[in-house]
Order: structure tokens, then C-alpha cells, then sequence
């Protein structure tokens, strides 16, 4: 079968995710076979899975993962709480500094009207 991924590093990753479940699932003790049962493919399916081929659907490898008890890594991959690259283009495109020019008029009314208030501070010296 030809290899449709051209990148050599996304091959290498393929391979070495192939390799991990093949060790995970042997460190399980479980076979080829029962592993093939209990994820709902061909043994021959598996084989290719752990030998990183790319034609291997992503609901196979999710369900290898339930099958391993790892499908947390699965809801948990490029999460974007922890997407450190996305984090960091986030804080990148935050605006340098605030114009206090782009207020609108009726929050410069309620400006004016509570300047003449106590400030709102809770027990921690927080004001809101």
C-alpha cells in the first residue's frame, strides 16, 4: 500500500505512535486477536495500526485507547487550555494598550455619576 503522508517527520510520529500502542497493549497482556475483538476490526487492522500505517481510521485509534484505558489522551490531545502554542498566539494578539478614547458615552455617564461614591472594596482590598 502507498504511503499517502509525504512528511518524513509525520511518518516517524505515525511509526512511533504505532510502536506505543503495540507496547502498551502488550505490557496488557492482551493479544492480537482479543484486541482486534474488543476494538471491532480485523486482527489484520490492528497490525497496520501499530505499524503506523495512515490509512488506519482515527475511531480505530480511538478505540484502541478505551481498549488500553487511555482515551482520556484522546478528548485531552491539542486541548486548548493546555495548547501551549495557541496559548502564546492568544497573548500575542491582545491589544498592546486600551484607548480610553473607544468608551462609549453612556459608560462615561456612569463614570461621572458614581465618582462621587465610596470605592467598592471587598475584605482582600479588591475593588470591583
Amino acid at each position: 500500500m502507498p504511503t499517502k503522508i509525504k512528511s518524513p517527520q509525520a511518518r516517524r510520529a505515525l511509526v512511533a505512535l504505532g510502536q506505543n500502542l503495540k507496547t502498551a497493549r502488550v505490557k496488557r497482556r492482551i493479544s492480537i486477536k482479543g484486541f482486534a475483538d474488543r476494538i471491532g476490526v480485523s486482527e489484520s487492522t490492528v497490525i497496520r495500526l501499530e505499524k503506523g500505517d495512515d490509512g488506519v481510521g482515527i475511531g480505530t485509534l480511538t478505540m484502541a485507547c478505551l481498549v488500553l484505558g487511555e482515551i482520556e489522551r484522546i478528548s485531552q490531545f491539542l486541548d486548548p487550555g493546555t495548547d501551549d502554542t495557541g496559548l502564546l498566539l492568544d497573548r500575542q494578539s491582545l491589544p498592546k494598550r486600551i484607548d480610553s478614547k473607544r468608551r462609549s458615552t453612556s459608560q462615561q455617564k456612569g463614570k461621572a455619576a458614581s465618582d462621587h461614591s465610596p470605592p467598592n472594596d471587598d475584605d482582600e482590598g479588591v475593588g470591583f
